[in-house]
């Protein structure tokens, strides 16, 4: 492993097409017409034309600009505008119009609001489950602080999967991470399982990891009764970001994939275009 040499050019195995087609357009557009944020677009997904095109998203509330400054993380960081009442309605009638089966909602963080947002998330929660009776949902949150209130409002309105992502091993979190301590988003996950929540949780490597610490993450996650995780390779949005350290070969991604089934995990998802959505309508059934 380069530690400290930071790798830019993509292997063999990174193919990544252009995203179009027309199903790809009609979604974009909605999205822009009704002045929706996808984490496919402020997170550069790489995986943005297949899942447009298969007609799914992954919407993100509370604007666009996050209040903290996560070093992977290619979300502008500033101080957010206010709230839009109107939001939780507009996300809804976007998803019955899109059709969905399945939708995963996110959100950038808030630590400028007095409840970090989480009286707001319950309220879009509730409203696309009015609007949208047969849709199951993934609501992949951030920490709140670890404030067990804040998680509560979360839990009372019932999604399917609550996803809280490690985003990385422990010994990197300080480095990468802004404000968020690996302790205390396994609380957070802790908290959720322990009240009956069907937990998700998601990590990068290529950050300089070893191994040995992807599978400790793995133990620590299981520990806390997390049973779905996602692993994927990271990609620095910019050179400003943190630095691509090394780049995960297939075969690797696979041998987490195998450990974690074999260690206990229902759904493991391990590939170098994983992202913390792909696929996540898999994981809403046991």
């Amino acid at each position: 492993m380069k530690k400290g040499r930071p790798e830019r050019r993509l292997p063999r195995w990174f193919r990544m097409e252009m995203p179009r087609g027309e199903e790809y357009s009609r979604v974009k557009n909605l999205v822009q017409n009704q002045g929706l944020h996808t984490i496919c677009t402020s997170g550069n997904c790489p995986n943005i034309g297949e899942c447009w095109n298969a007609g799914t998203a992954t919407f993100m509330i509370l604007g666009d600009v996050c209040t903290r400054s996560c070093k992977f993380c290619s979300v502008k960081t500033g101080k957010p505008l206010p709230v839009d009442p109107h939001e939780p309605r507009r996300l809804a009638l976007s998803i019955k119009t899109m059709k969905l089966k399945h939708c995963v909602i996110t959100s950038v963080d808030r630590d400028d609001l007095e409840d970090a947002g989480s009286e707001f998330w319950a309220a879009t929660v509730r409203t696309v489950q009015e609007i949208n009776p047969f849709v199951t949902m993934e609501t992949l949150i951030p920490d709140f602080d670890g404030i067990p209130e804040r998680l509560d409002r979360i839990l009372d309105a019932a999604p399917e999967v609550i996803s809280h992502n490690l985003e990385t091993v422990r010994s990197l979190t300080p480095r990468i991470r802004s404000r968020a301590r690996y302790d205390r988003s396994l609380a957070v996950l802790q908290y959720l399982h322990d009240r009956g929540a069907r937990t998700k949780s998601g990590i990068m490597v290529g950050l300089g990891e070893t191994a040995n610490e992807v599978i400790e993450t793995m133990d620590d996650l299981l520990a806390v009764g997390c049973r779905i995780m996602t692993i994927g390779q990271y990609l620095a949005p910019t050179l400003q970001h943190y630095p691509v350290c090394q780049y995960i070969s297939p075969e690797q991604f696979e041998m987490y994939r195998k450990v974690g089934l074999e260690k206990g995990f229902e759904h493991v998802e391990s590939s170098p275009l994983v992202r913390s959505s792909y696929r996540a309508e898999k994981h809403v059934k046991k």
